[in-house]
């Protein structure tokens, strides 16, 4: 828990972390590269924004979740990768509409933003300072490009952090999706509790297959008892 009454669990991803860069990054290509002249009404920077924004918001809560509900701590994941992938694009439309295309994945400044990691967490008692003070250290390694006075420099170095973000954000879910397969969240386990207990109380038999309790089912020919660990045993047995 931090000083603010939440959990801080997320402070130690590095996708977070690096959501985090991509969000302070894109709030200062805002101020600097968007103006009134090719953003009168302000609508692409506060969608830029609100994407960077959504991104890191959706990591911290599906941490914040995934104690209780790993479906939950999925989907959330889920919705910080759609919104990151939504600023790729403005950043993609954004060098597009300037006549310019993205640099090369094998040129020599992509080469070298693509190697350059974060550093590991170190953090004290006071986390949540920590976790800023390390945001704002890992955006610095990036500070050759992201305080580029070439608005293209700029754009090329966010689509490249955005785009790791979204790799770790794919990565992150493939590994959430091992746990709840293996695991569940308490939510999820409460249910499957509430299914067991409901079945018991119907006086219904033990599956034959694998020895759960069994409920009641209906298909097409009637009532009929099935397995509660559906899909994983599929088995039935009539009512009389």
């Amino acid at each position: 828990m931090s000083m603010f009454g939440g959990t801080v669990g997320h402070f130690r991803l590095d996708s977070w972390v690096l959501a985090n860069v991509v969000y302070l990054a894109t709030q200062d290509f805002c101020l600097r590269f968007l103006n009134r002249t090719n953003d009168p009404c302000g609508r692409l920077s506060d969608q830029m924004t609100q994407a960077a924004r959504s991104g890191c918001a959706n990591i911290a809560e599906g941490s914040a979740r995934g104690a209780t509900s790993k479906e939950t701590e999925m989907k959330l994941t889920d919705v910080a990768r759609a919104s990151l992938t939504e600023l790729h694009g403005d950043f993609l439309n954004w060098l597009m509409r300037h006549g310019h295309v993205p640099w090369r994945k094998d040129s020599g400044e992509a080469q070298t933003i693509f190697a350059l990691r974060l550093d590991a967490p170190a953090y004290g008692p006071d986390i949540v300072h920590d976790a800023c003070s390390h945001i704002l250290e890992q955006k610095r390694r990036f500070a050759q490009w992201l305080n580029a006075e070439d608005a293209t420099t700029v754009a090329n170095t966010l689509l490249i952090l955005s785009a790791r973000t979204l790799n770790m954000l794919s990565h992150q879910l493939e590994a959430q999706g091992r746990r709840f397969k293996e695991e569940g969240g308490f939510r999820e386990k409460l249910t499957a509790i509430r299914v067991e207990a409901r079945a018991s109380q119907e006086d219904a038999p033990a599956c034959p297959s694998c020895g759960k309790p069994m409920k009641k089912r209906k298909s097409a020919k009637g009532l009929f008892w099935g397995c509660t660990g559906y899909p994983d045993c599929k088995g039935t047995k009539g009512i009389d």
